[in-house]
């Protein structure tokens, strides 16, 4: 009996906790704690995005030549071992945010893939820096299952699609500024050390910050409560309703309102993920995972070559027009804050995946630079416009107890699908009408995406995390 009255005492306290925090304004703290964790996903994406951009250099340097493992030799192989170890991340270590917390997570990944990049940079053979790079790949993966469920755990529901939406485009404006060191470093030596070595060596930077990052951000209290830790999630958030208040001039908040919970007593496991109602989304994002891949890395990685066979102008040229192209990256984000948290989120998911297959299409089919780049931004503000809403969408679908399991395990698919999807791309280019049947290909894959998130997801836009998870 005692023990009854117990849980439910601790249920009511739970409530309490999470409408204090989902009634919060979206005030300068919070903003500012969604700031800093993108911060520190800025230096992730960093080394993610790098990867395309210090080939030349090591090409250049001989670092690739003859260094092969299985299907994979030269520079094949240093991609592959970056999307390999962020399948790893994952997949395997997927978990480890549930286990220790996010905060605790979030730095040591950061620290992980920092110090990985950084011993990558002094590597003298091609097989230590592809080693290094799978290593490194690791700690990124790990990092971008935790800020995006700690990014869903500490906003009010009332923001989390602009939250997201925001989180993205910081991330991604890190895109041409990586691009622009590249294009600046890797054909030099400055110092006698060659250019690409520079520009891996400035992804490590992020671990100077790490620590200015984790004392400002604090620990979810939604993971809190979920390892019984009342108390501390009462402080947390105690805190940050006192920084709301000074950003409001001392004014009142908005009354909490009645809240569910999660079970309290439960511990998450692997298997929770394939029980209902969990299984069809777990299914569901694993199939859409593995298709979007084809529709924002695929074009992504392949506009230079599809801008050179459209127009007939050399790939140095079509480069050029790429990173024109490439600059839209961080507006497609900043373009969804304006209707991130008005339109349910599995639909901007379905539209911006129609956008990508028309936009395609079109841009198949033109012979004119100006028509080319046009629709080669709007496929690049679309693709963003799916990243940012998935991010969002796929960390709402998940009790917090197994949130960054869940997260991890099928934004792998994503990774792996990744490492073949330009030898399927490649295989399409060549032997299906070049840019053409590219899109057909792109094209299928984002009515995979429509028909698997249109016909199984759930709502959660303007919801409670703990309302979705049940």
């Amino acid at each position: 009996m005692s023990t009854t009255i117990g849980v439910n005492a601790d249920r009511q306290t739970a409530a309490a906790i999470l409408a204090r925090l989902d009634r919060l304004p979206a005030t300068r703290h919070i903003w500012t704690m969604v700031t800093l964790l993108s911060l520190g996903g800025m230096f992730e994406f960093y080394d993610l995005f790098m990867t395309g951009y210090v080939v030349p250099g090591l090409v250049k340097a001989g670092l690739l030549t003859g260094v092969a493992i299985g299907m994979f030799s030269g520079p094949a192989l240093f991609v592959a071992s970056t999307f390999f170890g962020l399948f790893i991340g994952t997949f395997v270590f997927g978990f480890v945010a549930d286990r220790y917390g996010r905060r605790a997570i979030f730095t040591f990944s950061m620290l992980f893939y920092c110090a990985a990049t950084l011993v990558m940079s002094f590597q003298e053979t091609g097989f230590g820096v592809c080693l290094w790079r799978m290593i490194a790949g690791i700690g990124i993966g790990v990092e971008l299952v935790t800020i995006d469920t700690y990014v869903a755990e500490l906003v009010p529901v009332h923001m989390r699609g602009r939250a997201f939406a925001f989180n993205q485009c910081v991330q991604f404006c890190v895109v041409p500024i990586v691009a622009g060191i590249s294009y600046w470093l890797v054909p030099q030596t400055p110092l006698g050390w060659d250019g690409w070595r520079w520009v891996v060596a400035i992804g490590a930077i992020g671990a100077l910050f790490v620590w200015f990052l984790r004392r400002a951000i604090p620990e979810s209290p939604r993971w809190l409560l979920t390892h019984g830790r009342l108390a501390d999630a009462d402080r947390i958030t105690a805190q940050i309703e006192a920084a709301v208040r000074r950003d409001l001039g001392g004014a009142a908040l908005p009354e909490p309102a009645a809240h569910e919970v999660d079970d309290l007593s439960a511990r998450g496991s692997f298997s929770e993920i394939w029980q209902p109602p969990y299984r069809t989304r777990t299914i569901m994002l694993m199939v859409f995972q593995f298709f979007q891949t084809f529709g924002f890395y695929g074009f992504a990685a392949w506009v230079p070559t599809l801008i050179a066979k459209q127009v007939g102008i050399n790939l140095g040229a079509s480069l050029q027009y790429a990173f024109i192209i490439a600059i839209a990256n961080p507006f497609g984000p900043l373009l969804a804050m304006t209707f991130a948290d008005r339109f349910e989120r599995k639909w901007q998911l379905v539209g911006a995946a129609i956008c990508i297959a028309v936009f395609g299409g079109l841009f198949s089919q033109q012979s004119t630079m100006p028509l080319l780049i046009l629709f080669g931004v709007l496929i690049t503000l679309s693709n963003n416009v799916l990243s940012y809403s998935f991010h969002s969408y796929q960390s709402e679908l998940f009790p917090t107890r197994v949130r960054a399991r869940a997260v991890g395990f099928t934004y792998a698919f994503s990774r792996i699908s990744t490492v073949f999807a330009s030898f399927i791309i490649g295989f399409f280019f060549a032997n299906f009408n070049g840019t053409t049947g590219v899109f057909g290909l792109i094209g299928f894959a984002m009515l995979m995406v429509v028909l698997s998130i249109g016909i199984f997801g759930p709502r959660t836009s303007n919801l409670v995390l703990e309302k979705i998870s049940h």
